[in-house]
């Protein structure tokens, strides 16, 4: 047997092993498939019940999530809408702070319409460890310091850390991280009131999310 029919014979050989493989990878990702975005979808509506609690709404909260692209609000990437018979009670959103001390913090805001701050998570940042770290939940209580706040356009002067004359704590050597989420929120809720809040309607204009 010479050399060419030798390789001809190894790179079909190489070629059926390939396709096996090809085959068995797509036939175990067709199976898990299924099972992976049910895992993501349960820990996305666990995400959502720790800023909107489940006794504020009776609709699937995730299959209301709206992509956002506001050229008037662009620190603004996703709302869902949370119903109870029908009726409107609160908005998560995903809002990103462009202003912290390493970066973008972004975080999940649960909102009523009257602009009462039913709770905030931070979803992710890249702030420092041991100081900026705190506005986890893991680490630190602070991020709590939000829960059931009403924002107003009268009190929104009380909106910022201490420091800078408001009403929130500030992280001991560090004020940056603090102040960039304590700003975030507060232009989310005024937002909400001044916007969203009253013209619902425009929900309808958001494209859905991928």
């Amino acid at each position: 047997m010479n050399i060419s029919k030798i390789s001809v014979r190894y790179g079909l050989i190489l070629g059926a092993v390939a396709l096996v493989c090809t085959a068995v990878s797509v036939a175990v990702y067709g199976l898990t498939k299924g099972r992976i975005e049910a895992v993501a979808a349960a820990q996305q509506r666990q995400l959502l019940l720790e800023v909107v609690p489940q006794s504020e709404f009776d609709n699937d909260l995730l299959a209301t999530c709206k992509a956002l692209n506001l050229p008037n609000a662009t620190f603004l990437n996703r709302l869902y809408v949370a119903k109870k018979a029908d009726k409107l009670t609160a908005y998560a959103i995903q809002a990103t702070a462009p202003d912290g001390y390493s970066g973008n913090i972004v975080l999940l805001i649960g909102i009523k319409p009257d602009g009462t701050v039913l709770g905030v998570r931070t979803l992710a940042h890249k702030e420092t460890p041991g100081l900026g770290d705190k506005i986890e939940t893991r680490l630190s209580d602070w991020i709590l310091s939000f829960n059931n706040q009403q924002f107003s356009l009268e009190n929104e002067s009380q909106w910022a850390v201490k420091k800078d004359g408001g009403q929130f704590d500030q992280f001991t050597g560090a004020t940056i991280t603090p102040r960039a989420v304590v700003n975030n929120v507060r232009q989310t809720a005024k937002w909400v009131i001044t916007e969203l809040a009253k013209s619902p309607e425009v929900v309808g204009d958001f494209a859905n999310c991928k």
